[in-house]
Order: structure tokens, then C-alpha cells, then sequence
């Protein structure tokens, strides 16, 4: 007998260079998927674009264009999180049922909550330079 652990799933076997080759590969199928068949995925893509290229012309330290930046990077990192569990969810079953709608909710309500966070970081950083002082 081995002492080597065994893998919980058959998807888990893969180590080394061949599971970041892999992780790769799954994480593209997943950009390709969301943007396929998620509508708010692509929207917030495109406000990150578009944000990007703005925080980059913007007169600010390299720090506060990451900043401006980052915080929708992590917009659409929460927003796939959200997707994958009403994948998992829908799934499952189909049906309504109140715990299926909570976990909707909650993914929803943590999209919200980072572009909320968002928007702040933007008014913070980006009102000084348009003379907004409070």
C-alpha cells in the first residue's frame, strides 16, 4: 500500500505541469462559456474595458490605477462565482424551491456588493482630480 494520498475524484489525478497545462485549458473553456451564455458577464467585461483604459489615461499613481482596475477584475471574478453556483443550482434540479432561490440571491447580492465596492473605489480615488473635495 501506498502512502501516497488517493485522489477524492477521477478529475483530480493530474499533478505537476500536466494539472497547470490542464487548469489552463479548463479555465479558457470557462472565459468561453461565460461568454457565451452569461449576459452580465459581458457586460461587465466591456465596463472593464472600457474602466481599464480609462484608469490608465487618468494622471495617477501606478498604485491607484491598479486599484481602479483591480476592483473589476474582481467584479467579474465574483460574477463567474455567481454563474457556476446557479449552474449548479439549475443542475440539481429545476425546480423551485426556497433554498435554490436563496442561493441565487446570494450570489447575486455578492455581485452587487463588488460592484458597489466598485463604484466606490472609482468615486474615491478618481473625485479629487475632478475638483470633488469632501
Amino acid at each position: 500500500m501506498s502512502d501516497k494520498p488517493q485522489p477524492i475524484s477521477s478529475f483530480k489525478s493530474k499533478s505537476g505541469a500536466k494539472r497547470i497545462v490542464g487548469a489552463f485549458f479548463y479555465s479558457m473553456e470557462g472565459f468561453k462559456a461565460a461568454w457565451k451564455g452569461e449576459h452580465a458577464f459581458r457586460q461587465e467585461l466591456l465596463v472593464m474595458v472600457v474602466a481599464t483604459i480609462v484608469a490608465l489615461c487618468l494622471p495617477l499613481p501606478a498604485l491607484q490605477k491598479l486599484m481602479l482596475i483591480g476592483v473589476f477584475v474582481l467584479v467579474l471574478v465574483v460574477e463567474l462565482l455567481n454563474s457556476a453556483i446557479e449552474a449548479v443550482v439549475d443542475r440539481v434540479s429545476l425546480e423551485r424551491n426556497p433554498l435554490s432561490k436563496n442561493a441565487k440571491d446570494f450570489g447575486s447580492a455578492a455581485v452587487f456588493l463588488t460592484f458597489t465596492l466598485a463604484a466606490t473605489t472609482w468615486v474615491v480615488i478618481v473625485a479629487p482630480l475632478l475638483g470633488w473635495n469632501w
